[in-house]
């Protein structure tokens, strides 16, 4: 099962706490089963909420960015420069 976003985790958790204390405050439950009862029944809810939120979809391939692998497309300009080539020379990391 791959990892859960953090969109994911963050609607399980906000269901985990107003579902339980929404049903805490409409059942009136005084006893230490009951609320065990309920908070079990929050976090079976909020793990639903969590696992059913869409979250990443298959990632499709990554490529590698042609200023990464030192190959760039020479593309002339009107003094004969090539844009791409002088930006990445003036970058701070190429220095």
């Amino acid at each position: 099962m791959p990892r859960l976003t953090a969109a994911q985790l963050s609607y399980g958790s906000a269901t985990v706490i107003l579902s339980a204390l929404a049903m805490l405050l409409l059942s009136g439950v005084e006893s230490g089963a009951g609320v065990a009862v309920i908070g079990t029944a929050a976090l079976a809810l909020g793990v639903l909420v969590a696992v059913t939120v869409p979250g990443r979809t298959e990632a499709a391939p990554r490529t590698v960015a042609p200023a990464l692998t030192g190959t760039l497309p020479e593309t002339p300009r009107g003094n004969g420069e090539s844009t791409r080539r002088a930006r990445v020379d003036e970058h701070s990391l190429r220095r």
